[in-house]
């Protein structure tokens, strides 16, 4: 691994941004998302990252279970009730207690922020079966294109 690619994992643990990183690494601002994502996929930066990571986690002893555990704590003590001006029994935060309820569920994968996206059928096969229902419906389409003139791009159709 070259100084620069080192000095890149450096300052990628600070923030894991790697477009950030690579230009404090001394790389061209311009393209600087490109050269974090080339210097990611490479294997040597990848390996010393995950060193790094792990090396960092045994010494501070942060595991997930204990985020975890901080984590319902937080959330036991935001539900936690309390009592208002008017005298009535409130909970402590709803914000905090909904907040630490959805980084609960996204760690047990229940939400899903990227939806994978598979296609059983190729695009230019989807097209050829639209067309097809389409002729299929014949002159039962909705909208009727007999009176429409064509119009130069960016202007309005009359």
């Amino acid at each position: 691994m070259t100084p620069r690619q080192s000095r890149f994992v450096d300052e990628y643990l600070c923030d894991l941004v790697a477009s950030k990183a690579a230009i404090r690494a001394g790389y061209s601002s311009r393209r600087a998302s490109e050269i974090g994502y080339q210097l990611l996929q490479k294997t040597t930066v990848q390996e010393a990252i995950s060193k790094r990571m792990n090396a960092r986690a045994q010494r501070t002893g942060i595991t997930q279970d204990k985020v975890l555990a901080d984590l319902e704590a937080v959330k036991q003590d935001a539900m936690s009730k309390t009592i208002g001006k008017d005298g009535n029994a409130l909970m402590a935060s709803h914000a905090a207690a909904l907040r630490a309820l959805e980084l609960q569920g996204r760690h047990l994968g229940m939400w899903k922020d990227r939806l994978p996206v598979t296609a059983e059928i190729s695009i230019a096969d989807a097209i050829r079966q639209s067309a097809a229902r389409r002729a299929a419906m014949g002159s039962s389409l909705p909208v009727s294109l007999v009176g429409a003139k064509a119009a130069p791009i960016g202007e309005p159709a009359t």
